[in-house]
């Protein structure tokens, strides 16, 4: 019998009001800097909606070109570049 997985919604914000531009980047998108865009509301955050299966999902926020760790985050894990990446636990 197959098993059905249902996706879950995800918010992630990430407050950055002089940036010009925000995209999210993990493997949920497999680290690509431009498939998922963040969009900026009017208080100076950046909302990224994302719908995932549970699971354990890296990310990080990619602000005009630089890589910037989830200031909210509460776990974080080394990566292979000598710093660290956010974790997204789904449930």
């Amino acid at each position: 019998m197959a098993r059905i997985t249902k996706s879950v919604s995800a918010e992630l914000k990430l407050h950055a009001p002089q940036a010009r531009r925000v995209n999210l980047a993990g493997t949920f998108n497999n680290w690509d800097t431009k498939k998922t865009a963040v969009k900026k509301a009017s208080d100076g955050n950046w909302v990224a909606k994302l719908s995932l299966k549970p699971g354990r999902y890296e990310y990080k926020f990619v602000v005009d070109g630089n890589w910037v760790n989830d200031p909210s985050c509460r776990a974080c894990t080394p990566n292979a570049f000598g710093s660290q990446n956010c974790v997204l636990e789904v449930r």
